[in-house]
């Protein structure tokens, strides 16, 4: 029965955080078990936005959606787009009331989420290595220095290259043929007031067809800018370069980017610190199984898509389907058989949609709310 089941939430990203929240607030016990050391051990990376029909509701139902509103930034919706050249195509500015889907750091997020969690929720510094036991259950989590937890509920949280993932699907992640260099900017409106200008509080971004740029406000007086190419995973090791060649970096980008506006070349001149390597894999569409009553998925473990804007908002809703199903169900497989059945679907529908997305990176075509619509 589920309100005597043992359930294990592995990674304690904005999904299952989430997913633990609701189903804390309903009464079900859960642990989350995550590979970082410390909640505080690596940087949870740059802003997102957490849409209205979709990440909100998800806080809504956790009890935090007025908390999120206090901490996020609706200014953050504002966008811009220019060619190379440094022409504005488009610049899209927020009506003061407009809280379709407001930017928040994704460190924020996570604060706010694991705050609202019973002490003890969290273990960290337990890095999943496989799954054992029949399917029917109990399974068994074997953990990176031999340590082992019998659970009943399985629920991979953990990304891209998921751990629980083999439990239910031998499917891997394979690279889109794009890939992102994350550049950091730090008190940006002393010094790089240039930048600042142009991203305002949103985001603009720039493309060409081959290489792009794309440019985000953070909280904290901090920009972060993604250098879009068309590159090989391993681009890195096959130019003779590591991650740690900033000033080699550099170089070529500047040579790549060389017709490029000097407006949009100090992007590669003056960041402050080294480069982040971010590859874009995607899980191939459409990406299912079959059912199995003590193992299930969501977010990026589910449907590792091109990053368009849908990832945390996703994840989010599905951690709410999930403990919503888990907290209206009488037993943990039909639970998990409802959450299955509206989420596989839905994913299946948006992956289809975004398939070649990590294409669309590169466009130079102008979003289709440019005109004057509604941004989606």
């Amino acid at each position: 029965m589920r309100t005597h089941a043992r359930i294990s939430v592995i990674g304690a990203g904005p999904g299952g955080l989430t997913c633990a929240r609701i189903l804390q607030r309903h009464g079900i016990q859960v642990t989350v078990y995550d590979r970082d050391p410390s909640a505080d051990a690596r940087n949870q990376g740059g802003t997102l936005d957490l849409r209205a029909d979709d990440g909100q509701i998800a806080l809504r139902e956790a009890g935090l959606l007025e908390e999120f509103f206090r901490l996020a930034r609706p200014e953050g919706q504002e966008m811009r787009q220019t060619d190379p050249s440094g022409k504005t195509l488009f610049h899209h500015t927020p009506e003061a009331d407009d809280l379709f889907k407001p930017e928040i750091d994704r460190g924020q997020l996570r604060e706010m989420l694991l705050g609202s969690l019973l002490p003890g929720t969290v273990r960290w510094g337990y890095a999943l290595d496989t799954i054992s036991g029949p399917a029917d259950g109990p399974r068994r989590l074997h953990f990176a220095g031999g340590e082992t937890v019998e659970t009943d509920l399985v629920i991979g949280a953990d990304g891209a290259f998921s751990r629980v993932r083999p439990a239910v699907s031998p499917v891997v992640p394979a690279y889109t043929g794009v890939s992102f260099l994350e550049a950091w900017f730090d008190d940006a409106e002393a010094r790089h007031p240039d930048l600042a200008e142009l991203v305002g509080q949103g985001s603009a971004a720039a493309a060409d067809g081959n290489r792009g740029m794309f440019a985000q406000r953070n909280s904290g007086n901090h920009i972060r800018v993604y250098l879009i190419r068309r590159v090989p995973a391993d681009w890195l090791a096959t130019s003779g370069l590591t991650i740690g060649d900033t000033a080699r970096i550099r170089a070529r980008l500047l040579d790549e980017y060389a017709d490029w506006s000097p407006r949009w070349r100090q992007v590669i001149s003056d960041n402050d610190g080294p480069y982040v390597d971010r590859p874009l894999f995607a899980l191939p569409v459409p990406h299912t199984w079959e059912h199995m009553p003590t193992v299930t998925l969501l977010g990026d473990a589910a449907h590792l898509m091109p990053p368009l804007g849908v990832g945390v908002n996703l994840a989010m809703l599905d951690a709410c389907d999930l403990a919503l199903a888990l907290a209206g169900s009488a037993t943990v497989d039909e639970a998990v058989q409802a959450y299955e059945s509206i989420m596989l679907p839905r994913s299946v529908e948006i992956a289809k949609t975004l398939e070649h997305g990590a294409e669309f990176l590169l466009s130079t075509e102008v979003p289709d709310f440019a005109e004057g619509g509604e941004p989606r």
